[in-house]
């Protein structure tokens, strides 16, 4: 009978390691990959309130992405990690997230477009 309480205890601990398991695989994920002197893709789309996971990592070379408008912190993207970042954006509009670590001659016009809509 004292084994009843625990089973139970134990019950619930699954069901809120599984829902939280289900409510994290629920964000759509978007891979980003950084090289000298792009992100591939160049150009992506989020939706306004819906939390999203970038992945980012890098070919070659460090790389460095931020955005205050959209909640992205400075966020340093090396060769052979992945890096997860979750941006839940609030406004739609069109933001031109540069480089934030000078990588050489081509730094200056490395951007990643991103799309929100509603």
């Amino acid at each position: 009978m004292r084994f009843v309480p625990l089973i139970r205890m134990a019950a619930a601990a699954i069901a809120l390691t599984l829902a939280s398991s289900v409510l994290a695989a629920a964000h759509p994920s978007i891979d980003v990959v950084a090289s000298n002197w792009q992100f591939t893709p160049s150009t992506i789309e989020l939706h306004v309130g819906q939390p999203t996971k970038l992945r980012l990592t890098s070919s070659e070379g460090v790389h460095g992405l931020k955005s205050d408008e959209l909640g992205i912190p400075q966020t340093t993207i090396v060769p052979g990690t992945w890096t997860t970042v979750v941006v839940t954006p609030q406004k739609a509009g069109t933001y031109v997230l540069h480089c934030t670590i000078v990588c050489g001659a081509g730094h200056p016009n490395m951007t990643l477009t991103v799309h929100v809509v509603p």
